[in-house]
């Protein structure tokens, strides 16, 4: 027996060894490729030398003699930091993943390659204007320089992921940079997604029922379009499976495309006399952040603010004469169209003028550790018809038919990138709007201030639908009918704008932006409701605003929805009942509308009142359309409060739904509320204990920023995810949008991943946050050193003063030109 002891240990003590010697290779090759930020490189590009102070953040300030020079020290920085996050996104826009993950990323290969976004790239790469190219050919060439000294110094490969996915890196091109701002539009977008789900539930439940689940903005009631049914009369509806998506999948769900908030004081707004303005992009919770802090000396002046990795420009920021921010505009620029088979050749389909043939590419897809795959894309006249299931066109899509997308985006006639330059480089408000006219996607509304007043600008291709399109682009639409084709794009000159207004206030929360009617109504879907109710409340609330002012709206957590929906939804309830014995589930809902009675609304992570409104308006849309819906109901995971706003003020008929149809019994409003709450109660109490004082809303409404393909690996996953509480909710100004899924229904995965304020009294006093760090390096100290701060709402100084930025800084690199 001692012998078997003795020799289990030797081979414990020797496995051990063995584990802290892989351990310890691993962590020194990781740490091989952390960029020396003190370092002078010889290297080949620049005119002139470039200097790069980093900032005790990790942000450098580019100082160059020349826009050439700048743009290669962007280039330069960007592959330092977040060289795989380039090379990422760089692969998914190529539509080669899989020659990486294997079959995991195939799904992803074959629509990047169906949609062809890096084909149309290089084709548009190749009408920018000679200064356009030019500047893309200096990032380009950063990039370049850094992945050669990479290659010479044996630098750990540039970033630690290569070692677990080994690929060779080819030099950047313009394209790549052109492909990445297409990719940001894909992700930003949901109008073909939501033309499917429109679709999938009209299928189950009548036309006035999906207008209450899915609430459309209209301008005049509607009336007489067809019904996705009798449009497609041998569809059937078939189950429901939600599909489990790579991290990596561009294509956000419906709800979780570009949200965001911006919004700005004019000079007689503020109590110094100069124009404010804020900004928080929202978008999915990830490590690194998709943004990435820089300053450059540029010609026309010097500019600040956020960037993104691959695309050689500030893509939200300020120079010393404006500033800018962004928010998805939520314009319709997508359309699915069914297309009709020949069922005598499947390689045609149904036009106006007849059966024509599609055209057709081969494409061959290389998968790790697997035989090569091979598709036919295949393009009609509005665009690529879609592989598989994405955009989930599959439940909708009849037999004998076939799915195409039609989105902006996908034209060669794409100078969105100039646009993004130009905005870097204006001297004023009309330079930028005049900037914006070439931008295509993603479409955005650009919030501007310069020194005096402020401007809110929709920019981005608007296609012009004909007034009798059968579908008016809410579902999908028979692709053979003329009257359904886009009539071309709208002129810049349509899109809203304003400048100067009289209340000296500009604010955009993704809400709707015309009263127009259809077909110049732009959307039937937008992105909020009642985050601008709360921003126009403290907008106004103000004769006169400072930066401390616009950080707390900013920063604000109060739930407009809960304020209106608590009244209504609990006025049968509160106080009703006879007092309850102790530990029955009627004290525990006493206590809970006690509770929820004394609430002003506010999401905050240290108490119990935000939880138990999430989980109850959770558990009560689930019952309202459980019976109606089924299994469909999994499509819906997030709370809608317009529809329960409905609901229970029986708008149209909504208070339908209150009634479980398969009982005998007619179940009241109230009925579904007392249950609803009960199923919340119950399922917190098993969660979090039945100590409701204990319950914390930042322990379930965690966020989590995920590294998006080390994240999911196990010990990886530990050491690359960032997960920490928060506060705020799906409909607050300092949003947190929960997943609606178990097993953790309120983590939160979409939230501001940016927040900035620029004051023009004092420039150099505007601050700037991102939710993880700079760097794409897990071992680097930047790689999370501003998300505690972003937790807490606080900041870091966007400035312009290169003496701020040496005092404490990171390190100076010199990039010396090689003769």
């Amino acid at each position: 027996m001692a012998f078997l002891f003795r020799w289990f240990m030797r081979a414990f003590i020797f496995l051990t060894v063995l584990v802290i010697i892989a351990a310890g290779l691993a962590y020194y090759l990781a740490e091989q490729s952390l960029p020396d930020y003190n370092k002078e490189y010889l290297v080949s590009g620049p005119t002139g030398e470039v200097e790069i102070i980093r900032d005790r953040y990790g942000v450098p300030h580019i100082l160059a003699e020349s826009d050439h020079d700048a743009l290669f020290g962007l280039g330069f920085v960007h592959a330092q930091d977040r060289l795989w996050q380039m090379f990422i996104m760089r692969r998914a826009a190529q539509g080669r993943l899989s020659e990486l993950f294997g079959p995991g990323t195939l799904e992803i290969d074959q629509l990047m390659r169906a949609l062809d976004i890096y084909g149309s790239s290089r084709e548009a790469a190749a009408i920018q204007s000679s200064e356009i190219t030019a500047d893309l050919n200096a990032y380009a060439d950063g990039v370049n320089a850094w992945l050669r000294i990479v290659q010479r110094d044996a630098l750990g490969r540039g970033a630690p992921e290569l070692f677990l996915f080994d690929s060779a890196i080819a030099p950047w091109i313009p394209a790549d940079s052109i492909a990445i701002q297409k990719l940001m539009g894909l992700r930003l977008s949901d109008n073909a997604a939501r033309e499917t789900l429109r679709a999938r539930l009209s299928l189950r439940i009548p036309a006035e029922r999906v207008r209450d689940i899915l609430p459309e903005e209209t301008s005049q009631p509607v009336m007489g379009l067809p019904e996705f049914s009798e449009m497609f009369p041998d569809l059937r509806e078939g189950p429901v499976e939600p599909p489990v998506r790579h991290a990596l999948y561009p294509l956000a769900p419906v709800g979780q495309a570009g949200a965001s908030n911006a919004f700005a004081a004019a000079a007689d707004r503020t109590a110094a006399g100069v124009p404010l303005l804020a900004n928080d992009p929202h978008l999915a919770l990830t490590a690194p952040t998709a943004f990435y802090l820089a300053r450059l000396d540029l010609e026309s002046g010097p500019a600040i603010g956020a960037t993104l990795p691959g695309v050689p420009s500030i893509v939200i920021g300020r120079n010393e004469n404006i500033g800018w921010g962004l928010t998805a505009s939520y314009l319709d620029n997508q359309d699915i169209y069914i297309e009709r088979l020949d069922p005598e050749d499947p390689d045609r389909y149904l036009t106006p003028e007849g059966y024509e043939p599609f055209r057709q590419r081969d494409a061959v897809i290389n998968v790790r550790g697997e035989d090569p795959v091979h598709m036919v894309l295949k393009w009609t006249r509005h665009g690529p018809v879609i592989p598989g299931n994405h955009f989930e066109v599959e439940p909708i899509t009849p037999q004998g038919h076939v799915a195409a997308l039609a989105w902006t985006g996908l034209t060669s006639e794409d100078r969105s990138i100039e646009a993004a330059m130009g905005l870097m480089r204006a001297g004023s408000i009309r330079e930028a709007r005049n900037a914006l006219r070439a931008l295509v996607v993603p479409s955005q509304m650009i919030t501007l201030a310069d020194k005096e007043t402020v401007a809110l600008q929709m920019a981005g291709s608007a296609p012009r639908r004909h007034p009798g399109h059968t579908s008016r682009g809410r579902i999908p639409s028979p692709g053979w009918l003329a009257i359904n084709d886009w009539q071309g794009i709208r002129p810049f000159s349509e899109y809203p704008w304003v400048i100067d207004p009289p209340s000296g206030i500009v604010a955009n929360t993704n809400n709707r932006i015309t009263d127009a009617l259809w077909p110049d109504n732009l959307s039937h879907d937008w992105g909020d409701t009642f985050r601008i109710v709360r921003a126009a409340r403290l907008l106004g609330a103000r004769e006169y605003h400072t930066l401390d002012s616009f950080i707390e709206i900013q920063t604000d957590t109060i739930s407009e929805p809960a304020r209106t929906l608590l009244p209504l939804i609990a006025r049968d309830l509160w106080y009703s009942d006879a007092a309850a014995e102790e530990g029955s589930a009627a004290r525990r809902r006493q206590d809970a509308l006690e509770r929820l009675a004394d609430w002003n609304g506010a999401m905050s992570e240290h108490d119990p009142e935000p939880l138990i409104y999430a989980a109850w308006m959770r558990a009560l849309q689930r019952r309202l359309i459980i019976d109606e819906l089924g299994t469909y109901a999994e499509l819906l995971p997030q709370p809608e409060p317009v529809f329960i706003e409905r609901v229970f003020r029986n708008v149209d008929g909504a208070g339908d739904w209150c009634d479980v149809a398969q009982t005998s019994v007619v179940e009241t409003c109230s009925d579904m509320a007392s249950r609803a709450l009960d199923d919340a109660l119950v399922e917190l109490t098993e969660e979090y204990g039945g100590r409701v004082e204990s319950w914390r809303w930042g322990d379930a409404h965690q966020a989590v920023h995920r590294h998006e393909t080390l994240g999911t690996i196990p010990v990886l996953g530990l050491l690359t995810n960032i997960r920490q509480t928060t506060g705020g909710g799906d409909h607050t100004l300092m949003r947190g949008l929960a997943t609606g899924r178990a097993p953790e229904p309120f983590l939160n995965e979409h939230a501001s991943v940016l927040r900035t304020v620029y004051d023009f009294a004092d420039p150099d006093s505007s601050v700037i946050i991102l939710s993880t760090g700079q760097s794409g390096h897990p071992l680097s100290r930047h790689y999370d050193d501003m998300s505690t701060l972003w937790r807490r709402g606080e900041y870091i100084p966007m400035s312009l003063d290169t003496d701020l930025a040496r005092a404490a800084g990171d390190g100076v690199t010199h990039l010396v030109p090689q003769e």
